[in-house]
This record gives C-alpha cells, structure tokens and sequence, in this order.
C-alpha cells in the first residue's frame, strides 16, 4: 500500500487533532494508491496520486511496468508526471490503462504525455488504452469491477484473488459477483459519518461481511480514523491498512 488516505492526506494543513499529531507513523497517509508486483517481478501501479514521487523514493521503487486508474480525480491522477523518472530509467513507455471517460479527460489534460518513445526522455512516455472487460496484463488476468462513486461510474480491480476498490459509494450485485472467493480486499472507508460519495465505516463493515473475503483492509481514509481506535473496533478478520504495508496473497 503505497497510500492509505484521502483527498486531503493526513496529517491535514493546519489540523491539531489527535490524529494528524499522532506519533504512531500509520497515521500518517499520504494519497490512495497501491503497486501489486507479480510473480514475474511485473510492477502494477494502481493510480499515480500526487504523492508518488515521495511513495516510490519511500519504498524504493525503480520501475513500473504498467498503471491501472480507477478514476481522474486530482488525488488519483495528478502524479502523472512523475512516471516519467520510470520512463527515463527504463528507456520504455509505460501503458495505461482506464475506462473510456478516464482516457478521454486525461488525453485532455495530460495529453503531452502520450507520447511514442524517441531519444528524449525529459517528458513522461505513455501510451493509454480504454478498457471495459477482463483482459491479460503480464500474464495475469485483470478483472475492472465497475462501482460508483457519487454520481461517477468508476473503476476497482480485481487481480488474482486481490480486489482493490477505492471511493465507493455502491457496489452493484453484478459487481458483487465478480468478487467471490477473495484472498484480499482493500476496501474504502472514508469515515465514521455517511458521505454522499464514499461509504464510511459502517458501510465498510457491511461490504466486508458481504464480500467475505478472507482479508479485508480500510484504505482511503480522513484524519476522522485514528488507527488504534479503529482497530480496536474491527472484526478479526479486517483490518486498518497504512502506508508501507505489505501484503503476500496468492
């Protein structure tokens, strides 16, 4: 888990609270996005916040093989940039891919870095591709679980026996079905108060329990959740996710 935290981050600007003045490190969250390595050593990125210069000299991350974006809000999008070090060190371009109204707005806002390889690295090179089905990436099968977010359709995603769904406010029966049998479940969980465009703590517990999968883990949370707190709220089986956190599932 590269990041665990809102749009906002946490520690917030100018916030005094308990949580944002924790001393315990897995309050501190920076911008939701996670890297799913395979077994082949391939690098899936999931979103590039604005965070991901500081999450990949953090966790020592040298390459990326691929991105996957769930939506192009500011807070999953707006590092884009920074994909061109991976570029540069790799000398290859780095695909994306992303559901049709995804591609368009970043082809829109981010068009310079569409680019095919040349002999100038000094921009990001990327090549993005819409998608809408299960397709293979790397050899591994990727599953877009189609949710909403507020108004917006958006995506999560399944790959292997790992769901990662981020800013859900619903999960339709049909996309429920495409997430049996999970090993791990990274699940949003804004707050303990309702939100119109995310599901907070008690709706989290609800879509754990009904996705049962064997490892469920908050992600996408305000400075409202405290991690020990929570924690000492939660069923066995799920779990406050933090920055840096690892996770081996098969």
């Amino acid at each position: 888990m590269l990041g665990v935290g809102s749009s906002a981050g946490t520690p917030m600007i100018g916030c005094k609270c308990k949580t944002c003045t924790s001393s315990d490190a897995r309050n501190q969250r920076t911008r939701c996005a996670s890297l799913i390595t395979l077994d082949n050593g391939r690098n899936i990125l999931i979103d590039t916040g604005p965070d991901l210069r500081q999450q990949a000299l953090r966790e020592g991350i040298t390459h990326i093989d691929a991105v996957l974006y769930t939506h192009t809000h500011a807070d999953h999008l707006h590092g884009i940039d920074d994909l061109r070090s991976f570029c540069q060190i790799q000398r290859s371009q780095i695909p994306l891919y992303a559901s049709h109204t995804a591609v368009k707005h970043i082809t829109d806002k981010f068009g310079y870095t569409l680019r095919e390889p040349s002999d100038y690295w000094d921009l990001p090179v990327l090549k993005i591709q819409a998608i809408e089905a299960a397709f293979e990436l790397f050899g591994q099968k990727i599953i877009p679980i189609p949710i909403k977010h507020g108004n917006s359709d958006i995506f999560g995603y399944r790959i292997g026996n790992l769901a990662y769904l981020t800013d859900v406010s619903a999960i339709t029966e049909a996309s429920l079905q495409l997430l049996d049998n999970l090993e791990v479940l990274l699940l949003d969980c804004l707050r303990y108060t309702p939100h119109f465009t995310h599901i907070n703590v008690e709706q989290s517990l609800n879509y754990a329990s009904l996705i049962n999968a064997k490892s469920t883990y908050l992600i996408h949370m305000t400075h409202e959740l405290e991690y020990a707190e929570l924690t000492a709220k939660l069923p066995s089986n799920v779990y406050v996710g933090y920055d840096g956190l690892k996770i081996n599932y098969q």
